[in-house]
């Protein structure tokens, strides 16, 4: 019998494969080794203290939604730029005065919510027409400034047009997808609606007359004639193909949403567009099409939140690093960041030395350090197998449901092998994993395993199959379906804390329920499950998302000491290259035109690949 052990794979969505949706139940991750001569459990609380419980963690519930709620609520930050302090409402509105101004300029702001202060002493100039990147970790205040600047807490000039793209976007529009994007330029839609307005009436020919003349003007001045098929080219970088296009906005899930959303605030060409995490959710061409997109073809000033170093890489012009409830602007990329960033350590480090030392001559109290946010992951060594060979194959596998088909599929996955996998959203990478865990049964062909064989499987869609009223503590403790079968697996509660705490999430999260955490948080609380189950083969389905850069370092570096075998999805393209940087043992598989194949080179061969199709077909347009 196989041990699927990290099973957050809730019903697929059209995030990857909406053709099975509802085709797999959600499992969420559960499981830690048991010490079989433990004590017996302690006597039941008695029925008073259950109900002091019960209210108390009631309480803590309902503090915790309305601090949630006050991180999307204007009036619940004070602002003070150069001391001065901005009031609630429409009164703290910081325009800055002059119309044709385009930068944006901060100077001197203090950021606080409910007693919590997020920036002090910040300074922050944004030139018109470059490309930012923002940096940080989780946490820390960037999505945060990124809303302050959309809802004008901050000075940004009277004139110019700024647009939020948000990391999740529940907007559930009915109309067709292409409609929607163009509605996202309002004064084009409000333009449009008054010509259709105007051409439908019949009263008062002459004035109407004059009137729809001046709007086609308008229209024309805008751009409209060219709109329509402007719109349908950024929907199809993003991998919207004519038919999807056409479909309700309203028929799509979470990833293709915010797709829409994307795609809608490209179209737009605002002055000033903000991007939280753009990437989440996008396959390897998507990703690549928009960083031509916006090096290329985007005049808007750009500032960017994203984990992805890659994507930094390409469109930056400079990057702001948020430290210490501060901004610091480097020249440059995102990996000239990272040697100016060291550098500036270093000197710092040794100034801090040559003071303590200072100090402790004098007597006086020795200053700061300096000290960077680190975190490390551990996944267990695995336990050796009988027999030898692959742990897992699929041998002439195939896999139909519906409309969507996977023939033909022959791969095996052994001891020490990376695999990354790729191929664009909806071809099947999902399933692919899926099969290989054994959470789908093939429809032909054969699944096979080492009977033996723990699997450790990592879903993107984990936050839809944590139990949100547990808290990791008890979620990394086994539910009963997998303490049924597989009762060595079971933990005591410090054995789950120990876990957590090895991937990052802080002690006092550990006993708060999982509906309260971050999605950071959420992702550590799922791979800390993962590890607890001590699987032999990880099947990671785009880990990256909602990790921040020092995560994901942490999880690379755990993946190169981890002795068993990795299959990876992933998009970054950072991580990919680590994972797989032995060629000996590194493999790449494209999923793609309803098979699996292997590709004859490296992962930065294929991307390089995808990247001059990329410019080919946009040079063409």
């Amino acid at each position: 019998m196989v041990h699927k052990l990290g099973s957050i794979s809730p019903p697929s969505d059209d995030d990857d494969d909406d053709e099975l949706a509802g085709a797999a139940t959600p499992r969420a991750a559960s499981f830690a080794p048991v010490d079989v001569n433990a004590a017996a459990p302690p006597p039941p609380p008695q029925r008073k203290e259950v109900k002091t419980k019960k209210k108390e963690e009631r309480r803590k519930h309902e503090a915790a939604a309305a601090a949630a709620n006050l991180w999307d609520d204007p009036d619940s930050y004070v602002v003070t730029i150069g001391g001065r302090v901005l009031g609630r409402g429409a009164a703290a509105t910081a325009d800055a005065a002059t119309d044709n101004v385009r930068d944006v300029v901060v100077e001197d702001s203090d950021v606080w919510v409910q007693g919590v202060a997020l920036f002090e002493g910040a300074s922050l100039r944004v030139a018109h027409g470059r490309r930012y990147g923002l940096v940080g970790p989780n946490g820390k205040g960037k999505t945060t400034l990124l809303k302050l600047l959309h809802w004008r807490k901050l000075p940004v000039p009277r004139g110019i047009r700024v647009t939020l793209v948000v990391q999740e976007d529940d907007n559930r529009d009915p109309r067709p997808v292409i409609e929607v994007v163009l509605a996202a330029d309002e004064e084009l839609a409000t333009l449009r609606a008054e010509r259709d307005q105007l051409e439908a009436s019949s009263a008062a020919a002459a004035a109407n007359g004059a009137r729809l003349a001046e709007v086609y003007e308008e229209l024309t001045q805008r751009g409209w004639d060219t709109a329509p098929a402007r719109a349908a080219k950024i929907l199809a970088g993003l991998g919207f193909d004519q038919a999807s296009q056409a479909r309700p906005a309203s028929s799509f899930s979470g990833g293709w949403i915010k797709r829409i959303a994307l795609a809608g605030a490209l179209f737009m060409q605002p002055t000033l567009l903000l991007l939280d995490e753009p990437t989440n959710h996008l396959d390897l061409r998507a990703v690549l099409w928009l960083e031509e997109y916006l090096t290329a073809q985007c005049k808007s000033t750009l500032v960017v939140v994203s984990h992805e170093e890659g994507f930094l890489n390409a469109i930056c012009d400079e990057v702001v690093h948020l430290q210490d409830k501060k901004l610091h602007a480097y020249r440059g990329g995102f990996d000239s960041f990272v040697g100016s960033y060291e550098q500036k350590k270093a000197k710092a480090m040794k100034e801090s030395e040559r003071l303590a030392k200072a100090a402790r001559k004098s007597g006086r109290r020795a200053p700061k350090k300096w000290h960077d946010y680190t975190v490390e992951f551990h996944f267990a060594a695995p336990t050796e197998l009988a027999g030898g060979g692959p742990l897992l194959r699929l041998a002439e596998a195939g896999f139909t449901r519906g409309g969507f088909q996977l023939s033909a599929i022959d791969a095996d996955v052994s001891m020490g092998q990376r695999v990354a996998v790729v191929g664009p959203n909806g071809a099947g990478k999902s399933t692919l994993l899926k099969l290989l865990a054994g959470e789908l049964t093939p429809t032909s062909g054969e699944a096979r395993r080492n009977p033996k064989l723990r699997i450790g499987l990592y879903s993107q869609h984990f936050c839809d199959a944590l139990p949100e009223e547990k808290s990791p503590v008890q979620h990394g403790q086994c539910h009963r379906e997998c303490l049924d079968t597989h009762p060595h697996l079971k933990s005591k509660p410090w054995e789950a804390r120990a876990k957590l705490a090895r991937f990052g999430l802080a002690k006092e999260s550990h006993l708060t329920t999982i509906g309260k955490l971050s999605g950071g948080q959420k992702a550590r609380v799922a791979l800390a499950s993962v590890a607890l189950g001590e699987p032999h083969v990880l099947l990671l389905d785009e880990p990256t998302n909602n990790l921040d850069m020092q995560n994901i370092d942490a999880l690379a570096d755990a993946l190169d000491e981890f002795a068993g075998g990795v299959v990876i999805v992933s998009h970054d393209s950072r991580l990919v290259s680590r994972v797989c940087d032995d060629e000996e043992r590194s493999a790449l598989w494209v999923v793609q035109d309803g098979t699996v194949r292997p590709y004859d080179g490296t992962f930065a061969e294929y991307r390089d690949d995808l990247l001059d199709d990329i410019r080919k077909e946009m040079a063409a347009d």
